[in-house]
C-alpha cells in the first residue's frame, strides 16, 4: 500500500515489503479476531469454558477464512484505486468485506460440516448463527484497518512526492551552480590569454628568442587552462607552476620591476585549489601595482595550514585596495564568485594592510 517507485529494483523491494506487511497483518488480525469472537460468545453465554478449545478452533477457522481473503483483496484495491476514486474507496472496501464475510462464513460452516463439528441438517443453523457475528466483526476490523492503511498510504505518497520534488530541486540547484561555475571559469581563459599575448607582442620586436621561450610557456599555460576547466580543482603544486610561469612571462615584460618570492611548504602541494585562484591574486598585484609604478612591485607568496583550513597569501608593497570596490567583472570578483560556489561560507577572500604592504588571503577548507 506504499507508492510504487519508478526504479524497478526499488519497486520489487517495495512489492516484497507490501506482502510481508500483509502477512504480518493477517497473523495479528486472525489472532485478535479469534480471541475477540471467543470472548463475545463467552459473554453471551453461548460458550462454556469446558468446550472453550473447540470454540477457539471454530473462531480461528472463521477468522482465517474471512481475514486472509479480505486482507489480500483490500490491499490490492486500496493500492490501485485510492488515488483514482478517493471518495468511493470506503464504499468499495465495505462491499469487499461484506462479500468476504459471507463467503468465509459459508466456507467455515461447510468445513465444520465436513469434519463432523456440525451434525447433519445443522449447516444452515450454524450459518444463521455465525453470519451476523462474522459480518459485524469483519466490517469493524476491516474498515478500521483499511481507513488507517488508506491514510498511511496517502501520507507516504505525500512524503514521497515532497522528497521527489526536493531531490529535483537540489539537482536543479546543482546544475545551476555547475553552469554558473563553468561560465565563470570560461571567463578566466580569454582574460588570461589576452594579457599573455600582450606580453609576447611587446617582446617580439627586440627580444625574439625570449618571445619564443614565452610562447612555450604560454602553450604550457593554455594546456593547463584547458585541463583545469575540465577537472574543476587542481593541486597546489600545479597552481604554483602556473604562477611561476605567469610571473616569468610578466618578468620578460617588466624586467626588474617585478620581484617575487614563493614560500609554500611542500606538505601543502597536494592540496586541491580552484584553478587559477592563486594566479588571479598574483595577476592583480602585477596589473594594478607593477604596471602603474616605475619602481614596480615586490610580491611574496606564502601558504599555511590553520587547523582544518588552508591559507594562501599574496603580499605586495602596493597602495592597497578594498574588496567593496571590486565588481563582478573584475578578476577578483570572478574569484569570489567561484569560491562561493565551491565552498559556500567556508571559503573567503580577505584583504588587509600589514604595515606598508597589502595582504590578500584566500582561505578555504583543507
Amino acid at each position: 500500500m506504499t507508492p510504487e517507485p519508478a526504479n524497478p529494483v526499488i519497486a520489487a523491494d517495495c512489492e516484497r515489503s507490501i506482502y510481508v506487511s500483509m502477512l504480518l497483518r493477517a497473523v495479528w488480525i486472525v489472532s485478535s479476531a479469534t480471541i475477540f469472537i471467543f470472548l463475545i460468545l463467552l459473554s453471551l453465554g453461548h460458550v462454556r469454558l469446558s468446550h472453550g478449545g473447540t470454540q477457539i478452533v471454530g473462531a480461528f477457522v472463521y477468522s482465517l477464512l474471512i481475514a486472509v481473503p479480505s486482507i489480500v483483496i483490500l490491499t490490492t484495491i486500496s493500492h490501485r484505486f485510492t488515488d483514482r476514486f478517493p471518495r468511493l474507496i470506503i464504499l468499495m472496501q465495505a462491499l469487499v468485506l461484506v462479500c468476504t464475510a459471507t463467503a468465509g462464513t459459508f466456507a467455515g460452516a461447510l468445513v465444520f460440516r465436513l469434519i463432523g463439528f456440525i451434525p447433519p441438517g445443522g449447516y444452515w443453523t450454524e450459518f444463521r448463527f455465525t453470519y451476523p457475528f462474522s459480518l459485524v466483526i469483519s466490517l469493524m476490523f476491516g474498515l478500521s484497518i483499511s481507513t488507517y492503511e488508506t491514510l498511511r498510504y496517502r501520507l507516504q505518497a505525500t512524503v514521497l512526492e515532497l522528497r521527489t520534488r526536493q531531490v529535483e530541486q537540489e539537482r536543479a540547484y546543482k546544475l545551476l551552480a555547475e553552469a554558473r561555475l563553468s561560465a565563470l571559469e570560461s571567463r578566466i581563459h580569454p582574460h588570461f590569454l589576452f594579457n599573455t599575448l600582450n606580453s609576447i607582442a611587446a617582446l617580439i620586436p627586440n627580444h625574439p628568442q625570449r618571445a619564443e621561450d614565452t610562447v612555450g610557456k604560454l602553450a604550457s599555460l593554455l594546456r593547463f587552462s584547458l585541463n583545469a576547466h575540465q577537472s574543476g580543482l587542481v593541486s597546489l603544486s600545479q597552481e604554483l607552476k602556473i604562477v611561476r610561469d605567469y610571473l616569468e612571462i610578466e618578468t620578460t615584460r617588466f624586467a626588474d620591476r617585478i620581484r617575487y618570492t614563493i614560500d609554500v611548504p611542500e606538505a601543502l602541494e597536494a592540496v586541491k585549489v580552484p584553478p587559477l585562484a592563486l594566479q588571479s591574486l598574483v595577476e592583480n598585484a602585477v596589473k594594478h601595482v607593477a604596471s602603474r609604478r616605475p619602481e614596480g612591485v615586490s610580491i611574496h607568496i606564502s601558504g599555511s595550514r590553520q587547523a582544518d583550513r588552508i591559507q594562501l597569501q599574496v603580499l605586495d608593497d602596493g597602495p592597497g585596495f578594498s574588496l567593496d570596490a571590486i565588481t563582478p567583472d573584475h578578476g577578483l570578483g570572478n574569484l569570489i564568485a567561484r569560491i562561493d560556489l565551491l565552498y559556500g561560507g567556508a571559503g573567503q577572500l580577505q584583504v588587509a594592510r600589514e604595515a606598508d604592504r597589502t595582504a590578500v588571503r584566500l582561505l578555504f577548507p583543507a
